[in-house]
């Protein structure tokens, strides 16, 4: 995490096999491709097998970066905030890499975009 600093991040906690996850993607993939210019970065994190990651990815692809988590990115949102674990789970992090913000559950690009106007 510490070489996405110095610019705000999303980073976006998701599954092939979670639904909410897959109708979000869109919606963040759109923040990204809006937001890039003005300085915001995205990172995907799977929280799944690299199989079925690579197969989803094919289908749709994302203009962000996607990491695979396995399960220990869930020992990662658990820090973040998300004591139960569920997905998906949305974090922003300001440009020290301090988070400002996070969701369990569903986002979409007016709500991300509404928060990074905060910033």
């Amino acid at each position: 995490m510490s070489s996405l600093r110095g610019r705000p991040l999303v980073l976006n906690f998701w599954a092939t096999w979670c639904a909410p996850c897959l109708k979000e993607l869109p919606q963040i993939d759109r923040f990204h491709r809006e937001f890039q210019p003005k300085g915001w970065q995205v990172l995907g994190l799977a929280l799944d097998k690299a199989a079925p990651v690579r197969e989803f990815l094919a289908k749709l692809p994302l203009s962000f970066p996607v990491a695979l988590g396995g399960l220990d990115g869930t020992d990662v949102a658990i820090e973040l905030g998300n004591l139960q674990g569920a997905l998906p789970f949305t974090v922003i992090f300001d440009a020290q890499g301090t988070p400002r913000w996070h969701k369990l559950g569903e986002t979409g690009y007016a709500e991300l975009a509404a928060q990074a106007q905060k910033l």
